[in-house]
């Protein structure tokens, strides 16, 4: 793999931290995106990580060249301190970046925890389907953006979304009318300190508008909402209405938020109302609260192998379930999702 940081300091630890895992080596470093560029070519890497911030030819740039010339696997570094880095991490994640993975401090602690984090992001990078990327890539058409979102919400979409997500659900969302007719509900791996800039560049997409949950807020239809980075989101019965609760549970599946805590409350609370959507990720989060959903009478939905980034949710999901309302490329999740929200408001008015 190609190791791309303008620090020197900091190519050194990252290079001596890859040569540590024994199933990845470092065949070259690079000090800027031209550098990277010129490096790939020479060396043909399997793998690259990629600074955000650099001179020359910044990471964001390189990001662009490297997954429409010459396409491989790119895990992003980032200081992670301001807004302004979190927003061009997303904005990598949405060119094709496989994960992100915040750059270690200077101290032997903050090196080892990154240390994890870092060999598993890597793993991750080797199993993409590269193939997917540029179905990914075509220009949104802006449809008519909705008002706030006040009435309550009787139908239900939960999506889960991991490695791939962010990209794929810059493609699904902003598809989704504004007059919908539910809530949609979102839980995306990430980490604390950036679902709220994830939520942010959706909403600039989105007809419907897009907000990170708080607890204890109503749920409305033609609403958007991404559950927080850190806690884990569930639908809660307060009297007549549906409210979020979001907790600090041990993780599950090795992440927080993970999708099976909402999705089984959804089937629990509003089972025949509901649509449950799991996109590309690996793992299996998703897998069990798609099997509640489709048990409490709720359809489901996943993504197709050919278009996933990494087809382990969906092909876990699909496999709990034995069989699932519809397996679609990525494309066409958005009006799958309206079509079986127009047969639950059918089901229900003829109730």
């Amino acid at each position: 793999m190609l190791v791309v940081d303008d620090s020197a300091f900091m190519r050194s630890i990252i290079s001596d931290l890859v040569s540590s895992f024994p199933d990845f080596t470092v065949v070259g470093t690079a000090r800027d995106g031209q550098d990277a560029l010129e490096k790939i070519h020479a060396l043909d890497p399997d793998l690259v990580t990629l600074d955000i911030e650099m001179p020359v030819l910044d990471g964001i740039a390189a990001l662009g060249y490297i997954m429409s010339e010459v396409p491989r696997p790119v895990v992003m570094l980032s200081a992670l301190d301001a807004r302004g880095d979190v927003d061009l991490t997303i904005r990598a994640l949405e060119l094709g970046a496989v994960d992100f993975v915040r750059k270690p401090r200077d101290s032997r602690v903050d090196v080892g925890r990154v240390s994890d984090r870092l060999h598993e992001a890597l793993r991750a990078a080797v199993a993409v389907n590269l193939r997917a990327a540029p179905m990914l890539a075509r220009p949104h058409r802006m449809l008519a953006r909705g008002g706030p979102a006040t009435e309550r919400a009787q139908r239900v979409v939960a999506i889960a979304a991991s490695t791939g997500g962010p990209r794929a659900l810059t493609e699904v969302l902003p598809a989704l009318p504004a007059t919908l007719g539910a809530a949609v509900l979102v839980v995306q791996h990430m980490p604390a300190g950036f679902t709220g800039g994830f939520s942010r560049r959706l909403d600039d997409l989105c007809a419907m508008p897009v907000a990170e949950v708080t607890d204890g807020a109503l749920l409305r239809a033609n609403q958007i909402y991404v559950a927080p980075g850190g806690r884990h989101l569930r639908l809660v019965s307060v009297g007549s209405a549906l409210q979020f609760a979001l907790d600090e549970a041990p993780t599950m599946h090795g992440v927080r938020p993970a999708a099976d805590p909402l999705f089984e409350s959804v089937a629990a609370l509003v089972g025949t109302s509901a649509v449950g959507v799991v996109l590309t990720g690996m793992g299996r989060d998703g897998a069990a609260g798609l099997a509640a959903i489709r048990a409490a009478g709720g359809r489901t939905i996943v993504q197709d192998q050919q278009t996933s980034t990494i087809y382990g949710m969906p092909r876990e999901a699909k496999s709990a379930c034995g069989t699932v309302d519809a397996e679609v490329p990525l494309r066409e999740v958005a009006a799958a999702v309206q079509a079986q929200v127009v047969q639950l408001g059918a089901r229900r008015a003829l109730a």
